[in-house]
């Protein structure tokens, strides 16, 4: 199987400027997910976008720190800042080798779409974005295709 063509590279970074990061955009599209730990996470939905693991080059690693988050998942985050960095599926399944960016990290995010929304049906009310024709899929629908989320 052949890797996906690149786009374009976009760089990022945290509020600090400790960690820094080039990624090597194989679509413009990106997602809502709106489960709790997610939600808690970020403060609100995760508005993140995938990349292939070998895709992004970090600069300034030894400023991240990570936890692993639940059995099958990680996030990292500045540990001079706290800015959130990623989201890492570990566990062995065809999603280990992607990590998920908030978009907000990216210094221009212009030129994106959202293109799913996950968890919708725990997404809050208060929560309305513009928009049609996003994919939605709900927790259990999440379960069935991920099934590397076993009950989270």
């Amino acid at each position: 199987m052949s890797a996906a063509a690149v786009l374009e590279t976009r760089a990022g970074g945290c509020l600090c400027g400790a960690v820094r990061f080039e990624a090597d955009l194989v679509s413009r599209n990106f997602g809502a997910c709106h489960c709790a730990m997610c939600r808690r996470w970020t403060g609100s939905a995760l508005l993140g976008m995938t990349f292939p693991l070998a895709n992004v080059c970090w600069s300034g690693e030894d400023h991240i720190a990570t936890r692993q988050t639940s059995p099958w998942a990680m996030r990292a985050w500045c540990r001079d800042c706290g800015t959130n960095l990623y989201f890492r599926v570990t566990a062995d399944s065809a999603y280990a080798g992607d990590i998920e960016l908030p978009i907000g990290i990216l210094d221009d995010a212009s030129g994106l779409t959202m293109t799913n929304e996950i968890y919708i049906d725990h997404k809050p009310d208060s929560f309305a974005y513009a928009g049609e024709g996003r994919k939605q899929m709900t927790r259990q629908d999440c379960i069935e295709k991920f099934s590397l989320l076993g009950t989270a």
